[in-house]
């Protein structure tokens, strides 16, 4: 298995690297990046498939000067990942993974980074209690306490299991998300929707319609926490 932290920076890197100019991934990016990592896509077939993308624009027609969106490279991942399962499922060697490496940051950094995660959450609970959203606020509330027992155990243990600690905080964001979609007005809920269509609309033209599905949920994911000023609980994001 991949590195879950490498994940995410290497794809960044090669993308930026086949690009051969600096440019700064939009929060779409972000989550088709995400969207990529939840369903299981190969390290190396993605990196693969980037390649393949900037080599076919290198060598095809252009209409435009340069690639500024993963989303161009979304077919050739695509194709990437299915040619490396397909070797897999005949009994072939997929394209070879990268060997592990720790994590950049210590136990100190991770339990600064829950305790801010654990501010940010208490802030919008209070801030749902003053709005009259009592049910929001207690669900907040809890998640706070949690991210809390979280940053105490990896205090207490600070040789702990990081990829336990990050399915915790997935699960976690996860039940966080849904309490928020049940206590977000219904007008605001239409303007983040808006927001995501208008955002999607590059991608619709290049991705399968499930693909398109999955990145819309995660977009809005996202978009939601934005909103309430929640920070992402992924240690990727200390």
């Amino acid at each position: 298995m991949e590195n879950y932290f490498n994940y995410f920076t290497e794809i960044e890197e090669h993308f930026r690297k086949c690009r051969s100019e600096p440019v700064l991934l939009s929060p779409l990016d972000w989550a088709l990046v995400e969207s990529w990592r939840e369903q299981g896509f190969p390290l190396e077939a993605v990196l693969a498939g980037i390649e393949r993308s900037f080599q076919k624009f290198q060598a095809g027609k252009r209409s435009y000067r340069k690639v500024n969106s993963l989303a161009y490279c979304s077919q050739e991942v695509f194709r990437a990942v299915e040619e490396s399962r397909a070797a897999t499922a005949q009994g072939g060697t997929p394209v070879a993974a990268k060997a592990e490496v720790a994590a950049p940051f210590s136990a100190e950094e991770i339990s600064r980074f829950l305790a801010r995660c654990a501010e940010a959450v208490e802030s919008a609970g209070q801030q749902a209690r003053e709005d009259g959203k009592k049910v929001l606020a207690e669900e907040l509330a809890e998640a706070a306490a949690v991210l809390h027992t979280f940053g105490a155990r990896v205090q207490s243990e600070p040789t702990g299991d990081l990829e336990e600690t990050e399915r915790n905080l997935t699960a976690l964001e996860e039940k966080l998300n849904a309490s928020l979609l049940r206590g977000t007005p219904v007008e605001v809920m239409a303007q983040l929707r808006a927001e995501v269509d208008r955002g999607l609309i590059p991608y619709r033209r290049k991705m399968a319609a499930p693909e398109v599905d999955l990145l819309e949920r995660r977009f809005l994911k996202n978009r939601l926490l934005e909103h309430y000023r929640i920070p992402r609980l992924s240690l990727f994001y200390l």
